[in-house]
């Protein structure tokens, strides 16, 4: 079993970041697990944000978000972050971090690939 837990979420100004992170805990090593972000707006479907794979050596992006955001994991401190730089009003949702062990998935970009999943933090990003 894995727990997640976000963090860093908060209201801002277009143009402006956030830093979010998630941390596991539980029995499977954190660093044996791939890591993704979802993002989840009023309205609208849960959507892939960014993976990394459980070696850091793999990392994925959604096209509405490259250049603008970073994904990096820390497996001593078993964090991932999540690092959004120019943030747009459309940005505003309920970003949850997701885990799974499955190695041979590299950076997975559905929902159905993530076993684990926290409970979400709000950034909301004002014009």
């Amino acid at each position: 079993q894995v727990q997640l837990v976000e963090s860093g979420g908060g209201a801002v100004q277009a143009g402006t970041s956030l830093r979010l992170a998630c941390a596991t805990s539980g029995r499977t090593a954190s660093s044996g697990l791939n890591v993704g972000w979802f993002r989840q707006a009023p309205g609208k479907e849960r959507e892939f944000v960014a993976a990394i794979r459980w070696t850091g050596s793999d990392i994925d992006y959604a096209d509405s978000v490259t250049g603008r955001f970073t994904i990096s994991r820390d497996n001593a401190k078993k964090t991932v972050g999540l690092q959004m730089n120019s943030l747009k009003p459309e940005d505003t949702a309920v970003y949850y971090c997701a885990a799974d062990p499955r190695a041979y998935l590299k950076t997975p970009r559905f929902i159905h690939e993530y076993r684990y999943w926290g409970q979400g933090t709000q950034v909301t990003v004002s014009s």
